[in-house]
C-alpha cells in the first residue's frame, strides 16, 4: 500500500454543493490512483452553525456519489475521532508545544502564533493603528498544480480566539500533522492561506506536506465562483432530479481535469487509472447544466432495463404532489415496466417521464390545440381515423406485434391510395393529445385494442 493519505475535510453549515463534492472526488480519486487512504474529517468547530441535518447529507451524498472513505466517521482508523469538536484536547496539547518553543505568545485574551524576523513598528493608514511587521523572506509553495507561488506573512496571526476557540488555520495544521496528511488538494481559494500553514508547519518542526489548489467552478452565466446559492450547485438536487450518480461523478471529474484526449464519458475504473495531479487545469472551470444533462442522457440509454425501470419506479414514488405519476406507479407492474423501457431511448432525463408518459396511465390526458390544428387542416384525418379504426377492429386484425400493427396500417394507406403519415399523426394526436412519443405502431400495441378504440370513438365524438 502506498504512503500518499489525502483528506477531505466539509464544514456541516450548509448544504452539499457541487464545489465540495468535486474536491471530495479529486481527492477520492488520487487516493484510488495511488493505492493511497482517503480521510473524512469533519470541521465542526463552528457551534452556532454546525448542523446534524447537513452532517447526515455530506455522508448520505458522498455514498451517493460512491465516494466512500478510508477513514473518518462511522469507518473509525487509527488517527481519530475524526470530528473536530471532538479533538480540542490535541489541539491544546500542540498549542503548548508552540508556547513551550517560545513560537506562540497570550496578548488580549487571545493566543498569538509568533513569526521569526527582524520586528518593526509601523503606522497602519487603513486601521488607523500602530502594528508589529515582520520582515522575512516570502514562503515559496512549490505546488502541484499551479507551479511556483510565493506569499509574504510579515505580522503575527491569532491562532486562538479570546473565547478559546481555535482558529481554522491551528486546526488544520494539527490535523493533518496528526493524521500523516502527505497531500492537500483542495480549492485555489485556500492557496491565500497556506503561506500562513507553513510557517505554522514550519513552528513545529515538521515538513509540510505537498501542496495541490485546484480550480475554482465558475458559475455558468456571468463572473464569479459558484457558490451554494446558484441554481443547480446542491448535489441533492440532482439526487432528487433522478440523476445518475455515475454520471455525475464523469462530469465533476471533467471540471478541472482532461485524461489528455477528447473523451467524455468514461467508466470509473478508467478515471483512476488515468488520473494524477499534472493533468488538473490551472485555468479555472465553468459549469455547463446543459453538458451535464448530456452526459445523464448518455448514462440513462446505456442503463440495463432493470435499472432503469427501478430508477424511474425510485422517482415517481418521491413526486407525492404529481397525480400522473402516483397513477402510473398503481398501474399493473409489467404495463408500468414496459412504458418505462420504450420512453428510455427518448427523454433526456428520469424527471421527464411522468409528463412523457401521463398518457398512458390516464384517460384524462389534454389534446394540445396548436397540434390538432396543424394535423386537422391536411386532407380528411377524421376520414382516415374512421378507416383506421375498422382496420383495427377487424376480427383478423393483429394486435400482437408492431410488425403486424405496421402490416395493417401499410396495407390500409396502400388500399387508399395513401402514405403511413396520412393514419399516424391523427392516431398519435387521438391516443396521446400530442405530436411526440415512441413509434405508432408500439403505441397501439402497448395501449391494447380496449384503450385504443375507446380513444379514437372519444376523439371522433
Amino acid at each position: 500500500m502506498s504512503q500518499v493519505r489525502v483528506r477531505f475535510a466539509p464544514s456541516p453549515t450548509g448544504f452539499f454543493h457541487i464545489g465540495s463534492a468535486r474536491t471530495a472526488l479529486f481527492n477520492w480519486l488520487y487516493a484510488r490512483h495511488t493505492g493511497g487512504t482517503f480521510i473524512l474529517r469533519i470541521e465542526d468547530t463552528d457551534k452556532e452553525r454546525n448542523s446534524e441535518a447537513f452532517l447526515n447529507l455530506i455522508y448520505d451524498s458522498m455514498a451517493w456519489l460512491g465516494l466512500n472513505w478510508d477513514e473518518g466517521p462511522k469507518v473509525g482508523g487509527a488517527y481519530g475521532p475524526y470530528r473536530q469538536s471532538e479533538r480540542g484536547h490535541i489541539y491544546k496539547e500542540y498549542v503548548g508545544k508552540l508556547m513551550a518553543a517560545g513560537r506562540a505568545y497570550e496578548k488580549d485574551g487571545a493566543i498569538w502564533f509568533k513569526l521569526l524576523g527582524e520586528r518593526h513598528e509601523v503606522f497602519d493608514e487603513h486601521r488607523k493603528k500602530t502594528v508589529t511587521k515582520v520582515k522575512l523572506p516570502p514562503v515559496v509553495i512549490e505546488d502541484q498544480i499551479r507551479g511556483r507561488v510565493e506569499r509574504i506573512e510579515d505580522e503575527d496571526f491569532v491562532i486562538v480566539r479570546s473565547d478559546g476557540n481555535p482558529v481554522f488555520h491551528l486546526v488544520n495544521v494539527v490535523d493533518d500533522i496528526a493524521m500523516n496528511v502527505t497531500h492537500i488538494i483542495r480549492g485555489e481559494d485556500h492557496l491565500s492561506n497556506t503561506s500562513k500553514h507553513v510557517h505554522l508547519y514550519e513552528g513545529f518542526g515538521v515538513k509540510p506536506p505537498a501542496f495541490a489548489h485546484i480550480p475554482l467552478i465558475l458559475k455558468q452565466n456571468g463572473p464569479g465562483k459558484m457558490s451554494k446559492r446558484d441554481q443547480g450547485a446542491l448535489i441533492e438536487e440532482y439526487q432528487r432530479r433522478g440523476y445518475l450518480p455515475e454520471a455525475l461523478v464523469n462530469f465533476l471529474c471533467l471540471l478541472g481535469w482532461n485524461p489528455g484526449d477528447d473523451r467524455e464519458k468514461m467508466p470509473i475504473a478508467e478515471i483512476i487509472k488515468l488520473f494524477d495531479l499534472p493533468g488538473v487545469n490551472q485555468s479555472n472551470a465553468r459549469f455547463d447544466d446543459k453538458k451535464l444533462a448530456h452526459m445523464n442522457m448518455a448514462y440513462l440509454l446505456e442503463q440495463p432495463a432493470d435499472r432503469f425501470v427501478t430508477l424511474a419506479r425510485e422517482y415517481f414514488a418521491r413526486q407525492t404532489e404529481n397525480a400522473a405519476a402516483q397513477a402510473a406507479l398503481a398501474a399493473d407492474p409489467a404495463y408500468f415496466r414496459e412504458v418505462m423501457l420504450l420512453s428510455q431511448p427518448k427523454i433526456k432525463g428520469v424527471e421527464e417521464l411522468p409528463a412523457y408518459t401521463a398518457y398512458f396511465f390516464s384517460e384524462t390526458y389534454a389534446i394540445d390545440a396548436k397540434v390538432k390544428e396543424k394535423v386537422m387542416a391536411k386532407g380528411d384525418p377524421k376520414a382516415r381515423l374512421q378507416e383506421l379504426a375498422a382496420a383495427l377492429a377487424a376480427p383478423e386484425a393483429n394486435w400482437t406485434t408492431d410488425a403486424a400493427i405496421e402490416e395493417t396500417m401499410k396495407g390500409l394507406a396502400t388500399a387508399k391510395g395513401l402514405g403511413f403519415g396520412d393514419y399516424q399523426a391523427v392516431t398519435r394526436l387521438a391516443l396521446s393529445g400530442t405530436n411526440v412519443g415512441p413509434s405508432i405502431t408500439t403505441m397501439i400495441r402497448v395501449l391494447g385494442r380496449e384503450r385504443v378504440q375507446a380513444r379514437i370513438a372519444r376523439f371522433l365524438a
